[in-house]
């Protein structure tokens, strides 16, 4: 029998082997990154930027005199598009590359920019002039990572955070203002920068006079205000029923307000919004006290889950009710067709001023309110703890909220996506503080609602889209995203 020896095996010696074949493995390349891959990534971070220019090239062109547009149409479009063009510039080159050193390109493939004397990132205005900046190189994520490369992480000290804030809110009241213009430059009948300011500052009621001071005026400011109040009323209603999905259909609000304009229409005889707007205020008045008192039977005290609840229940309800008063009437139909898209359009001075008080009323309370919100964000038994009286602050909550969505869905119908969507993108910039998040979701909720008028008399020229379904369908996307992040359950 032939016995085959082993060679001999020294552990240590194999286990060294190993090492310094995983060391080999783990060594990062030195040196810039390859030019193929660099010219890739700037490739990616060039279709950025140039994705909003020829968008904006092929509405101005759209917009031109042949095809019905003019010259004020033109200039908001082709503006916008270059504003919106530089923005992505500076955040995609400055912040993103100057603090993180990484672009939208550069990030996926996996490279980065660092100063080539200290390994760091080389900050935002460096970023934007890096073109003629030599003491940049572009390496591998690998290799700056191996060099100890640390993005810049923000000043998180209160008066930092307390001044990127109001910067915030500055930058976004300066957009508003630039939306507003455009509102008013911009619609089915085309007019020069000399026709709008004339109308605005020299009318001597000639046409352009009157379609600038009695259509677009008004419908511009009653969008600014529906739109600052659904903003408001949905980080209200998202804060006090702690679901990351409620806006005013959840409470029941918009349902309410949808039966009583039946009603009035099938009853009375009622045709325009002005002459049944107070029946739409008190159906969504109705509708949240019924939905509050709901909540409150057994317990003594309502809850998130309860008024969700009983805000589905009457709604399905009203709805129903809804739905059987149109079948029986031809008129109750077409009436409740015309208000339930949700528009600005054909609303004058007389609706704005109707429901101005209710709104600025609803605006006051809500932004007194947002320090309890803060305390009820923790939890009823901590807000109970911290000497919070519960009940108090979700009926002031509650007021506000009718208040705000009951007076805004009276003058232009039940406007979706706002107050879901708004508040989401508030909460990103501010975090969770409601006393920054209400204001931010109010001019946000001001700016989408008055842009996506604009847009809607558009993209049917000569016609126009209603607000409603423009929202509609920029907002479904983002609502399926929405529904797909997880974390949003933990709100």
């Amino acid at each position: 029998m032939t016995t085959t020896r082993l060679p001999d095996v020294n552990p240590d010696a194999s286990r060294h082997h190993h090492a310094q074949n995983d060391f080999v493995k783990d060594v990062a390349p030195e040196g810039p990154a390859p030019w193929h891959l660099r010219a890739l990534a700037n490739l990616v971070d060039l279709g950025v930027v140039a994705i909003p220019v020829v968008i904006g090239w092929y509405l101005v062109d759209s917009l031109a005199d042949a095809n019905g547009g003019g010259e004020a149409d033109r200039a908001v479009f082709g503006g916008a598009a270059l504003a919106v063009a530089i923005a992505l510039l500076v955040w995609n080159r400055g912040f993103r590359e100057g603090n993180a050193g990484a672009t939208v390109g550069k990030g996926w493939f996996g490279l980065v920019t660092r100063d080539t004397r200290t390994g760091a990132p080389i900050g935002v205005r460096r970023g934007l002039r890096r073109r003629r900046d030599r003491d940049t190189e572009v390496v591998r994520e690998s290799t700056a990572r191996a060099d100890g490369f640390e993005p810049i992480t923000p000043d998180s000290s209160l008066a930092a955070v307390r001044r990127r804030r109001l910067i915030g809110l500055a930058a976004l009241a300066v957009l508003l203002l630039l939306v507003l213009f455009a509102s008013i430059a911009v619609g089915a009948r085309p007019l020069s920068f000399d026709e709008i300011f004339h109308a605005l500052f020299q009318a001597t009621g000639s046409e352009t006079d009157i379609i600038v001071r009695s259509l677009r005026i008004p419908r511009t400011l009653l969008g600014l205000v529906v739109g600052i109040a659904l903003g408001v009323a949905g980080a209200l209603i998202q804060g006090h029923t702690r679901n990351p999905l409620a806006d005013a259909g959840l409470l029941g609000l918009n349902a309410g307000a949808a039966f009583l304009v039946v009603l009035a229409i099938y009853a009375f005889g009622l045709s325009t919004p002005s002459q049944y707007l107070w029946f739409a205020f008190a159906g969504s008045a109705l509708a949240s006290i019924t939905v509050f008192g709901l909540s409150s039977i057994g317990g003594g005290k309502a809850s998130p889950l309860s008024l969700a609840l009983a805000g589905a229940a009457v709604a399905f309800f009203l709805q129903a009710m809804t739905n059987a008063v149109v079948l029986l009437d031809q008129t109750s139909l077409d009436g409740y067709r015309f208000w339930v898209v949700g528009s600005v359009a054909g609303r004058g001075f007389d609706v704005l001023w109707q429901v101005l008080p209710f709104l600025v009323l609803g605006v006051v309370i809500a932004l007194a309110s947002t320090p309890g919100l803060n305390v009820l964000s923790l939890g009823e038994d901590v807000a109970r703890t911290l000497g919070t009286n519960v009940a108090v602050s979700r009926t002031v909550g509650i007021v506000a909220i009718t208040l705000l969505t009951g007076a805004a869905t009276a003058a232009c119908g039940p406007i979706a996506f706002i107050g879901l969507v708004v508040p989401h993108v508030a909460r990103a910039i501010t975090g969770p503080d409601y006393r920054w998040l209400v204001p931010y979701a109010g001019l946000l909720g001001g700016l989408m609602l008055v842009t996506a008028d604009v847009i809607g008399r558009v993209v049917v020229r000569p016609g126009e889209l209603q607000v409603g379904i423009v929202l509609a369908v920029f907002g479904t996307p983002f609502f399926i995203a929405l529904v797909r992040r997880r974390k949003l359950a933990s709100l």
